[in-house]
C-alpha cells in the first residue's frame, strides 16, 4: 500500500485560508480543494469516527463527544476506548488486505486499545493528593518515554483550557515525525487542534486570530515538507468549520423551571442528578441530546422545545433516522441550534450555588461541553493557585468564569454557510466539490491503494 498521511487541522474552513496562511494559500493552487458537507453532529469524536469507518452515528454509535449511559445513569464525556466505535475502522480493513500495513494514530480520538500499531493520546496522571499532571498514553508503551525524552512532557495544559496554544499542536506534529522515522507506518493520522481554541473564543475576528492562523500555517508547512520527502500521499482536512455565535441557550435551566430536573445540594452547592431527573439535556456545542426518564413528560418536553427560541431542529425517532442519528446512545430528542446559537450545560439558577467543577477545567465531571473553560476569570487568582501548587499545598484551580456570552464561535450544526464548511485538500480528483463525510473513508482508502 502507498504511504498516506491525513492531517486534521481542526476548525479550518475556506474563509480562513488567505493572507494569514501564506503556505496553505499557495499549496491549494496545485491541489484539489473541496469542502466536506457538515454531518450531524459536526463534533470531533463523531466526525472522526465517520471518517475512519465510512458510517454514520446510527451504525458506529458515536452520537457526540459524550452521551448519557443508561446503565450507569451517568453522563460521560471524552471517554477514550476505541471499543466505543462499534464498526470496523480503516486500519482493520487495510490489515486484512495487506499484512505489512501499519497505522500510526497521533491523537485522533478513541485512540486507546485499538488495532492501530502505534498511537499517542492525552492521558494525565491523577495523583493521590488530588493533583493532575500532564502526560500522554502510547502504544507501544515505550513510545511515550521516547517522545517525552525528546520533546519534553506532553503540554496537556496547552492542549485545552485557558492556557491552550500552539505548543500542543507543535508537540503532536513533532511526535508524528519522530514516530514516522522510528516505525515508517503506512498510514499516519495527525490531529492538530490549535485553531479550535481561538475560533471558539473569538470567532472569525482576524484581528484576534491572525497570529494563530500564521502559527498553524507554519506547522502544516513543516509537516507537508517532511512527508513529501517521504513520498507520502497527503490529505489535509478538517472536521467542521466554526461559525459566529452570540446566543447561549440554557436548556437545563428551562427544564428545571418546569420541574423536570432533579437537583441535589451538597456542601451548599448544586449538582444535577441525571438518573433521578424526569428529563434533562446533554449539551454538545450546537447539538443537544434530550433524555427522558419519565415517558409521561414527553409531550411537555416537546412543547418546551418548540417554544424555546434558537432551536432550529427537534429530531424525534424519524428525524434521527433521516439524519443518521438513530442509535440507542442518542437522546429521545436530538436538537440542533440556529446558526447564532449554541447550547450550554448550565443548570443552576444562582452562580453562588454552581457546582465546584463549574469554575474548573474538568471535562469529565461536567454533564455537557463547556467551551468557557478556555477563559480565565482572574489571572491573579490563578497565579495564587499556582504558587500553592509549587509550594506543595492542596489547591483547586477554580478560575473559570460562568459567563457563556464570552463564546464567539461554535459548531455542530449542519445548517452552516458554505464558507464555514470543513475543508478537504488532496491530490485526488474530486467528483463533487462538496464531499459527504462518509466518503472520506473511501478517499483515504484510494490514497492507500495508490
Amino acid at each position: 500500500m502507498k504511504k498516506t498521511v491525513v492531517i486534521d487541522v481542526v476548525g479550518l474552513s475556506s474563509n480562513l485560508i488567505g493572507k494569514h496562511t501564506p503556505f496553505l494559500e499557495q499549496y491549494i493552487k496545485d491541489k484539489n480543494l473541496g469542502a466536506i458537507a457538515p454531518m450531524l453532529p459536526a463534533v470531533t469524536t463523531s466526525v472522526q469516527s465517520t471518517y475512519l469507518t465510512g458510517r454514520q452515528p446510527t451504525e458506529h454509535g458515536v452520537v457526540g463527544n459524550g452521551w448519557y449511559d443508561h446503565m450507569d445513569s451517568e453522563i460521560k464525556f471524552w471517554k477514550q476506548s476505541n471499543k466505543l466505535v462499534l464498526v470496523e475502522k480503516i486500519w482493520d480493513k487495510a490489515k486484512k488486505e495487506d499484512p505489512n500495513f501499519t497505522c500510526a494514530n497521533m491523537f485522533w480520538w478513541y485512540n486507546m486499545y485499538s488495532n492501530a500499531d502505534y498511537s499517542v493520546t492525552p492521558r494525565p496522571n491523577y495523583l493521590a493528593d488530588g493533583r493532575k499532571l500532564p502526560d500522554c498514553y502510547s502504544e507501544p508503551a515505550e513510545l511515550r518515554d521516547i517522545l517525552q525524552d525528546k520533546l519534553g512532557q506532553f503540554p496537556l495544559f496547552q492542549f485545552w483550557g485557558p492556557g491552550a496554544n500552539i505548543k500542543s499542536s507543535r508537540w503532536i506534529a513533532d511526535a508524528s515525525m519522530i514516530t514516522e522515522d522510528l516505525y515508517n507506518p503506512t498510514l499516519t493520522l495527525i490531529y492538530l487542534p490549535h485553531l479550535d481554541y481561538c475560533l471558539q473564543k473569538f470567532g472569525s475576528d482576524f484581528d484576534k486570530i491572525s497570529k494563530e492562523l500564521g502559527e498553524i500555517d507554519e506547522l502544516v508547512k513543516d509537516l507537508v515538507t517532511f512527508y513529501e520527502k517521504k513520498g507520502a500521499n497527503i490529505i489535509i482536512l478538517s472536521e467542521y468549520g466554526i461559525v459566529p455565535v452570540s446566543k447561549p441557550i440554557h436548556l437545563n435551566r428551562i427544564f428545571r423551571e418546569n420541574g423536570l430536573l432533579q437537583i441535589r445540594v451538597e456542601r451548599g452547592l448544586e449538582l444535577l442528578d441525571a438518573g433521578a431527573s424526569k428529563a434533562f439535556v446533554v449539551a454538545d456545542h450546537q447539538v443537544a441530546h434530550v433524555y427522558i426518564n419519565d415517558p409521561t413528560v414527553t409531550d411537555q418536553v416537546k412543547t418546551i422545545l418548540e417554544k424555546t427560541p434558537g432551536i432550529a431542529m427537534v429530531l424525534d425517532k424519524e428525524g434521527k433516522k433521516k439524519y443518521g442519528m438513530d442509535h440507542e446512545r442518542a437522546g429521545d430528542f436530538v436538537l440542533v441550534a440556529e446558526p447564532a446559537n449554541w447550547f450550554t450545560y448550565y443548570f443552576w439558577l444562582d452562580d453562588a450555588k454552581a457546582p465546584d467543577y463549574a469554575r474548573c477545567v474538568d471535562i469529565h465531571k461536567k454533564p455537557g461541553y463547556d467551551p468557557v473553560e478556555m477563559f480565565m476569570s482572574s489571572k491573579p487568582r490563578a497565579a495564587y493557585k499556582l504558587l500553592r501548587k509549587k509550594a506543595g499545598f492542596r489547591y483547586v484551580m477554580d478560575v473559570i468564569p460562568l459567563d457563556a456570552t464570552l463564546i464567539k464561535g461554535s459548531h455542530g450544526s449542519i445548517n452552516t454557510p458554505a464558507e464555514f464548511h470543513p475543508v478537504l485538500i488532496t491530490d485526488q480528483k474530486l467528483n463533487n466539490s462538496n464531499v459527504q463525510a462518509t466518503e472520506i473513508h473511501d478517499l483515504i482508502w484510494k490514497a492507500l491503494k495508490g
